[in-house]
């Protein structure tokens, strides 16, 4: 999928991706001047100090969707391939049913599998042998959780919850990668059956929650992919006015749940920069290729030490459940106590307003 918004020059802008990632993205920049938001459909959510709350992915995607201006997202762009043209050094995007696309700005939002990161030289993620089972479990009389994250280890298995409202709870378990010639990925009820299994050493209240959960929202992902920490600190995200934002960016495995968090905080930081150089900066909106190279590392360069310190941190806790060796895990642990003594130093972080 790809979102363009290219009604005059000033906002030829394509990104790459629907995603969480992609659709703030363009709702930021809209908000960010580059085009006009109907403010009346947007409403604050009030949030206490370090209050934590959840929403489901489905949910807030379509909020943001239906924000956005009429014919901004466009289905059925798969992008093949990008390059930059030898004249103009304008981005080209080749797309699947043959045409091709011109743009002057290109964000890749595409994912861990991102094709703009790939015109940039990146590497393939990497990949540690853990898998993850995701699911919503309904309460019809009430839980008795609280509102308060938790999260449960025993042995090589995680589980962690969050209360939703008071009769729904999200939660999600790690353990230890299981084989591609498993048929578990193929059946909710086999995907159920792995999670019980799973915690069957587990409090009963964890029990019952696993065994009682929606069949239908069971996802499981066989393995977590991930972007070295090195990867995000030596490689310069940029090309021309091709940057990316999200997981095509810095992909990060979910121990710190963070993700979406630093996608949405991208977003917010991207659209700040291009609108500072572009718009409020030059009252006669003629905007050159040089502006906004330089609005995109700015962009960069604010995000990175963020970007970088939670990748290192799921990095980490990622080769605790990957590796077998007792030395390597205590090597983490000690890289743990030291850089990251606050454990949820990461969900107090403030990228600013728009």
């Amino acid at each position: 999928m790809m979102m363009e918004m290219a009604e005059d020059t000033r906002e030829n802008i394509v990104i790459v991706g629907g995603g969480i990632c992609g659709l703030a993205t363009a709702l930021a920049l809209h908000r960010g001047q580059f085009k006009s938001l109907n403010d009346n459909k947007l409403q604050k959510l009030p949030v206490g100090k370090e209050e934590v709350r959840c929403v489901k992915r489905t949910d807030l995607m379509i909020i943001m969707a239906d924000n956005l201006p009429q014919n901004t997202v466009r289905f059925g762009c798969n992008v093949l391939s990008i390059e930059l043209d030898p004249i103009t050094s304008s981005p080209v995007l080749q797309l699947q049913d043959g045409t091709s696309l011109n743009a002057k700005v290109v964000i890749g939002c595409d994912g861990v599998n991102s094709t703009i990161s790939y015109m940039m030289g990146a590497t393939a993620t990497n990949i540690f042998n853990v898998c993850g089972i995701r699911g919503f479990t309904s309460y019809p009389s009430g839980h008795e959780f609280g509102s308060e994250f938790k999260l449960t280890t025993k042995d090589d298995v995680q589980v962690g919850l969050l209360p939703m409202t008071t009769n729904l709870v999200y939660w999600f378990l790690t353990r230890k990668y299981i084989s591609r010639k498993s048929k578990i990925s193929q059946s909710q009820k086999l995907i159920g059956d792995m999670a019980a299994a799973s915690v069957k050493d587990f409090p009963s209240s964890i029990k019952e929650m696993v065994e009682n959960c929606s069949l239908e929202s069971l996802h499981l992902s066989d393995y977590m992919r991930y972007r070295s920490p090195y990867d995000i600190l030596r490689r310069r995200f940029r090309v021309g006015t091709v940057t990316v934002a999200g997981d095509a960016w810095h992909a990060m495995a979910p121990f710190t749940a963070q993700g979406g968090s630093a996608s949405l905080e991208d977003a917010v930081v991207l659209a700040r920069c291009l609108a500072r150089k572009t718009i409020v900066g030059i009252p006669s909106g003629r905007v050159s290729k040089t502006m906004v190279e330089e609005a995109l590392d700015e962009y960069l360069k604010e995000r990175k030490p963020r970007v970088l310190r939670l990748s290192l941190q799921t990095y980490l806790i990622g080769k605790m459940h990957d590796t077998s060796s007792k030395f390597i895990k205590f090597i983490c642990i000690v890289f743990m106590a030291i850089i990251f003594y606050d454990s949820y130093g990461h969900t107090r972080y403030d990228c600013g307003t728009l």
